[in-house]
């Protein structure tokens, strides 16, 4: 698969720790491979910055995590793919939980949530 590179193994090695609510893992390795994704990738960047949205929000890093949420809608929004709005989707929900937040309320405000 040539698909797979050094880049895109910290992405999904990032997810993981995502999903294996583990944040402090998980926030370097995507911030590190994130780091390398220009915007010209916004679909594969957005859907990303979902994760590390996530992971944020498991460290109670809230602002951070609405901060990169925010991002994510930016880059989303140019993009024909419904995946990374549908990824986002339960993030956006749990930053609901926190909505008396400036940050917060701006992010919901512009995803429409």
């Amino acid at each position: 698969m040539t698909w797979v590179d050094r880049n895109e193994l910290q992405i999904m090695t990032g997810r993981c720790w995502t999903e294996l609510r583990r944040p402090l893992r998980a926030v370097p390795v995507l911030e590190t491979a994130l780091a390398r994704y220009d915007d010209t990738h916004a679909r594969d960047k957005s859907l990303y910055l979902s994760w590390l949205a996530a992971a944020y929000l498991h460290a109670g890093e809230v602002e951070q995590a609405a901060a990169v949420t925010g991002r994510a809608l930016e880059l989303s929004a140019g993009v024909a793919s419904v995946r990374p709005r549908e990824r986002l989707a339960p993030v956006l929900r749990m930053l609901g939980e926190h909505r008396s937040l400036p940050q917060v309320a701006e992010v919901l405000e512009k995803a429409g949530a």
